[in-house]
């Protein structure tokens, strides 16, 4: 698929039975370019009419396709087979999501491009390696997939989360219904595009865009089976409350305030070589991101020079400008989001160290500058939530178990760091931060291990085989010698 980057791309239909259909809705969501401004196309906003003609073809296709009922190992050929087609694509696809969400397009090409396609990738490896059906001897117990998935997709990193709920999805034989972010509702016709390429049947793989209504209508359907979410806690906790009232199962991957911890070990080259990924990635819009700094108070002056002479060497510009570190927030309400809570850090009394607004001569675009206070104390709104946005705290700490405790020092527990000299002594502290991922010298996401969060961060585990588990169910059929007990 080619999409002219330069046209503005209206899109009036939602996709299920493996067609483009129009949808019922008359409604629209304008999708905005963040560094223009310019309007990049429309999507429809879907309306429960148009949720249930998908959720209904999805559950169609989920009972009578045959999908459902392949052996894991040939859906594993489906989906290396759409592996295949994401690769190919990357490149397009990592390009116009930067048009739509205002990523660097490096990192958007390498994460949501070959990023997405590699977790696919592993999911079709894995498929190959579990048994549907054990025999224990008095009984049988059978792994079958739960039916059809709701999957909410945030706009921060549409793809690859796209990918981390949609490959084990499709490994346990479930269909499911995707409601991209509404902000980046176009680019999901690149996995509608792989899905089919894929020969995977029609129905099986479906799309309603829309915003927080169309949610509703999709986590409220009496056919959906499973929700996974990723986005904010306020939101989790009203999909949460629903599925409860429901009576289905949730996964939630919501929001974080992670910490970089800096031991007095630490090589302070190594975290400043890392941090505008480790702790600003994607303009800070990325919910893992290490946005408390956490420093030995014997390294704490150091540490605040390196990380502002950094950040003074990192452009901040047009996202489709390969030599740009930093580009646009992802939206108006959340530009005006970050500023507030850079003015909330001010009022305070937080000092800034660097940045602290607009960019010079970019006034045109959800710009801000990379920003870090210092003189921090623990109950400030910047200490204590989450901006989601270019925006470091650097907090000193008197000693490793300071160090701790300010860490856990949060209602959130999804990433962390801990920089050390000493690989044991890292892991020791790591042991004891209340996360449910954390790194030592340095945090990479690992597909083959699962990640999630744990107090307000979240519910359940994606990637890893752990991520297969909330799509399916256990079936245990007791044979005649032993149907008689109980």
């Amino acid at each position: 698929m080619t999409i002219d980057q330069t046209a503005t791309m209206d899109q009036p239909d939602i996709f299920y039975n493996g067609r483009w259909v129009p949808a019922d809705s008359k409604k629209v969501v304008e999708i905005v370019n963040p560094a223009t401004e310019e309007l990049v196309g429309t999507a429809p906003d879907a309306n429960a009419a148009d949720v249930d003609a998908a959720v209904r073809a999805a559950h169609d296709a989920f009972l009578h396709s045959g999908w459902s009922q392949l052996k894991p190992a040939d859906r594993g050929a489906h989906l290396s087979r759409m592996a295949d087609h994401l690769e190919a694509h990357a490149a397009e696809a990592g390009t116009f999501i930067t048009s739509e969400n205002g990523t660097q397009v490096g990192q958007s090409i390498g994460v949501n491009g070959h990023g997405s396609a590699g977790v696919i990738r592993y999911y079709a490896s894995l498929a190959g390696t579990f048994e549907v059906e054990e025999d224990r001897g008095t009984s049988l117990v059978r792994k079958e997939p739960v039916g059809v998935a709701a999957l909410i997709i945030p706009w921060n990193g549409p793809h690859i989360l796209a990918a981390q709920k949609l490959g084990p999805a499709l490994a346990m034989g479930c269909a499911v219904v995707i409601k991209p972010a509404a902000g980046t509702s176009l680019d999901i016709r690149f996995i509608t595009e792989a899905a089919a390429a894929a020969g995977i049947p029609d129905g099986i793989v479906n799309v309603v865009s829309g915003d927080r209504e169309t949610g509703s209508h999709l986590v409220e359907h009496e056919l959906i089976s499973h929700v996974s979410f990723t986005g904010s806690a306020a939101n989790g906790r009203a999909v949460a409350a629903a599925c409860g009232q429901g009576l289905k199962s949730v996964t939630l991957e919501l929001g974080g305030k992670s910490a970089a911890i800096l031991l007095d070990d630490a090589n302070v080259d190594t975290f400043l070589a890392q941090m505008p990924w480790v702790c600003l990635g994607n303009s800070g819009q990325g919910c893992f991101m290490n946005t408390r700094v956490v420093v030995d108070r014997s390294r704490y002056e150091e540490v605040c020079d390196g990380i502002v002479e950094t950040l003074r060497t990192l452009p901040v510009g047009d996202p489709l400008d390969p030599a740009t570190a930093f580009g646009p927030v992802a939206n108006s309400r959340q530009h005006e989001q970050v500023l507030s809570y850079i003015e909330s850090g001010r009022s305070e009394g937080a000092r800034v160290l660097i940045g602290g607004g607009r960019p010079t001569g970019l006034d045109r675009g959800f710009f801000v500058e990379a920003t870090v206070f210092t003189d921090v104390a623990p109950q400030m709104r910047i200490f204590r939530e989450e901006i989601f946005g270019p925006v470091l705290v650097v907090v000193p700490a008197d000693g490793e178990e300071d160090a701790i405790a300010i860490a856990n020092d949060s209602e959130y527990g999804l990433g962390g760091v801990v920089y050390t000299g000493d690989r044991d002594r890292g892991n020791a502290v790591a042991r004891r931060i209340d996360t449910g991922t954390i790194g030592v010298n340095g945090y990479t996401l690992d597909p083959t291990v699962p990640f999630g969060g744990v107090k307000h961060s979240g519910l359940g585990r994606e990637l890893g085989p752990e991520g297969l588990q909330p799509y399916f169910t256990y079936k245990s059929i007791y044979q005649e010698s032993t149907a008689h007990a109980g």
